[in-house]
């Protein structure tokens, strides 16, 4: 019998394959993907109508596919009454023969030419491809994996996601608090994660809308580069030569394994599988209390797990104010999450009953402790093919960690640009995005410069932190003239309406200009809440152009302009 395509989500006639999930000899059930199809609706995946034997596949990724094509012809093993519609809208091109091992073996070739490239189809990359196809420009974006990269698909968005659940389980957990008699509330990993993909495909579809709609060329697979001007790249049965004016790279960067004996023991993950685990481990080691790090420790400690985290460093988060970090450590220790500070990790071993224990040492003392999984947040390291780039003659930077690249996001190479992680200037999405737009305005003649002095940096732990500009331990540091505002949100309504009253906002100001220079907020809603600082920030205005702005009661926003006032003889709703 032969599977034809017979609908595509949002009534598009036609689209292209991105992904083929089936292969010669496959087994298939009923209802498992078979391909991925990008149209002008979105991204959609196409799944089996019957559980089959694949006999051959007869299209390829990178096709143009429309409603009735033939997919693949296979063998029915079952649902019999399924299949045979399947087979009689099969179209009279189906019987023609096609030998799928010999279009393997014979690659189909293909030659274009753009006026821009990218490498990398992350927040940096498709950003900068969908800024470049809404100026009219010819784009072609190359991703390896999928659409939005590490963030979308392994980072930012799915973990947020978790987040999110952990906060609505605990504030079940919290009903009596809030007047709501709840029994047996449980949380369902399983729920959790459906969600999570659910979300990350939308997402990932949206992205695939757009670039259609910019008119911009998706190609599935590795991009190499031959020359400075020149790409190659392999599309499942296609080989692609790209001739590109100009050429982004945005290849993005993967998590660091500690080089320590044990690290490659099974249990011993990182946040890719951590995102992914099927069941809820009873105990977890998180080697790292960075912000990856402590953002895994909140979620997993929220759910019921017992978390403890090593980190290296003398404090968690250590980059932050001590005061801020003063906060989040004692909601760590409330949430039973233990925390081993200035600690080095030596090696991870295996117990004859599967635990696994790592061992580390604290002020030259030895100790250990035990999770059933281990989770390695050390950081993230660019990925480049570092050969490739210096026969090219792009320049790396010191110790080949990362690409070199100016303010305008040119590398060394005329007409090559670097954007996001490969840079390894801020591991942000949003500076990534903001980097690709720079590299896109500078190669259609608009110049355009990074400025990296205002760049909000959000951690999602309970409470979030969220800081930008200046911070209290850096202005010590230099010696500023400075003045601080502070506000708790024990203070505000709104955060005590959600029964989150810890944390507080902290504004920095130049004593002598009244500018505002930086600020910390711990608390409800600060990732959000810092929006407000980083444009003060941004446009060098003066705590005076927050006070003097109403704003809305009751919102955790208020307290940014009672830290405000705080600069001027004081709060109104609170006192010292």
């Amino acid at each position: 019998m032969n599977i034809i395509l017979d609908n595509i989500s949002g009534g598009a006639k036609q689209g292209k394959i991105c992904r083929i999930y089936i292969k010669e000899g496959s087994s298939i059930k009923s209802g498992e993907k078979l391909l991925s199809i990008e149209s002008n609706k979105g991204s959609v995946d196409f799944k089996s109508p019957v559980t089959c034997s694949i006999k051959d596949v007869k299209v390829s990724e990178g096709d143009m596919i429309k409603i009735g094509d033939v997919i693949a012809q296979a063998e029915c093993t079952e649902g019999s009454a399924s299949a045979e519609p399947v087979s009689a809208k099969t179209p009279a091109a189906s019987g023609s023969s096609f030998n799928y091992m010999s279009g393997l073996l014979t690659p189909k070739k293909e030659e274009t030419e753009c006026d821009i490239a990218v490498i990398g189809g992350g927040p940096g990359g498709y950003v900068a491809a969908i800024e470049a196809g809404k100026s009219g420009a010819k784009v072609i974006l190359i991703e390896k994996e999928h659409l939005g990269g590490t963030c979308l698909n392994h980072g930012c968005i799915p973990t947020k996601v978790l987040v999110r659940s952990a906060e609505i389980y605990n504030n079940a957990l919290r009903g009596e608090e809030f007047g709501i008699e709840a029994e047996n509330v449980k949380l369902n990993l399983s729920k959790v994660l459906t969600r999570k993909n659910k979300i990350v495909e939308e997402l990932k579809g949206g992205i695939g809308y757009i670039l259609n709609k910019r008119n911009v060329r998706t190609i599935y697979g590795e991009g190499n580069l031959i020359d400075k001007s020149t790409i190659f790249v392999k599309e499942g049965n296609k080989e692609i030569t790209i001739k590109a004016k100009n050429i982004i790279l945005a290849t993005g960067s993967e998590s660091i394994m500690l080089p320590i004996k044990g690290n490659d023991l099974p249990g011993v993950i990182t946040s890719k599988e951590a995102l992914n685990l099927s069941a809820l481990p009873e105990s977890m080691v998180i080697i790292g209390g960075g912000v990856i790090g402590m953002e895994f420790a909140f979620v997993y400690a929220e759910m019921g797990c017992r978390v403890s985290v090593i980190e290296y460093f003398d404090s968690i988060l250590n980059t932050l104010d001590s005061d801020v970090i003063d906060v989040i450590s004692h909601k760590a220790a409330e949430l039973g999450i233990k925390l081993y500070t200035g600690s080095k990790a030596e090696e991870i071993i295996k117990d004859e009953n599967g635990q696994l224990i790592v061992s580390f040492t604290k002020k030259e003392e030895k100790k250990f402790v035990t999770g059933d999984k281990v989770l390695m947040s050390v950081g993230r390291s660019p990925v480049m093919n570092k050969d490739q780039l210096k026969k090219i003659g792009i320049v790396l930077t010191k110790g080949n960690r990362a690409i070199e690249v100016n303010d305008k996001m040119e590398t060394s190479v005329k007409g090559i640009y670097a954007i996001g992680d490969v840079t390894n200037k801020l591991q942000l999405a949003h500076v990534a995005s903001h980097q690709g737009v720079t590299a896109v305005k500078n190669i259609l003649g608009e110049e355009s410069h990074m400025d990296y002095s205002v760049v909000p940096s959000a951690i999602f732990t309970s409470p979030e932190i969220a800081v930008v500009g200046i911070t209290e331990k850096e202005a010590g540091k230099s010696s500023m003239d400075i003045e601080i505002g502070t506000f708790p949100f024990a203070a505000n309504g709104k955060a005590l309406i959600h029964g989150e009253s810890q944390g507080f906002v902290k504004v920095i100001k130049d004593k002598n200009t009244g500018v505002i220079l930086g600020g910390s907020i711990i608390g409800p809603h600060a990732t959000d809440l810092i929006a407000e600082i980083a444009l003060a920030v941004k446009n060098k205005l003066t705590d005076e152009n927050i006070i003097e702005t109403i704003h809305a009661h009751p919102t955790t926003a208020e307290s940014i302009h009672e830290a405000s006032l705080e600069l001027h003889g004081g709060a109104i709703h609170f006192v010292r």
